[in-house]
């Protein structure tokens, strides 16, 4: 394994994890709500009275970023060599998982484990091993 030194950015990756952090810190803090992003999505698509600015504001954060990160840097280059079953089905298995694990990685990886919440920590090994269990098998298995 050779390690693409021109990818290896610590410095902005620490940046990006404490941004993700303080926004997390901050949400519980003053809306006594977890960051978890599937939880936000989902809450949209049934709001309850009172639910439904914060939760719109997020989402418009996230989708913000972006067009703030272009201010300073051009965006990467993205490429998906994935077909459009591929993602599709992807997409499916993901959504099954996150209702299945009730809540997703940032829900339980960011906030659930700051929170020493072992039901996060098992969700959180699940989450990498399946990952870890899928590369390898990609990669190595059907190669």
């Amino acid at each position: 394994m050779q390690i693409a030194w021109q990818h290896f950015t610590p410095w902005t990756a620490l940046a990006g994890g404490m941004l993700i952090g303080l926004a997390a810190a901050l949400l519980i803090l003053f809306n006594g709500r977890i960051a978890g992003i599937s939880g936000i999505v989902g809450g949209l698509l049934r709001p309850r009275h009172g639910d439904l600015a914060w939760r719109l504001a997020f989402i418009a954060g996230l989708l913000a970023s972006p067009v703030l990160y272009l201010l300073f840097h051009a965006l990467p280059e993205a490429r998906v060599e994935a077909g459009t079953p591929a993602l599709i089905v992807a997409g499916l298995l993901v959504g099954l998982g996150v209702r299945y694990g009730a809540g997703c990685t940032s829900g339980h990886g960011v906030c659930g484990l700051s929170r020493w919440s072992a039901r996060s920590l098992a969700a959180t090994i699940a989450f990498m091993a399946a990952g870890f269990v899928t590369v390898y098998v990609l990669r190595h298995a059907l190669g």
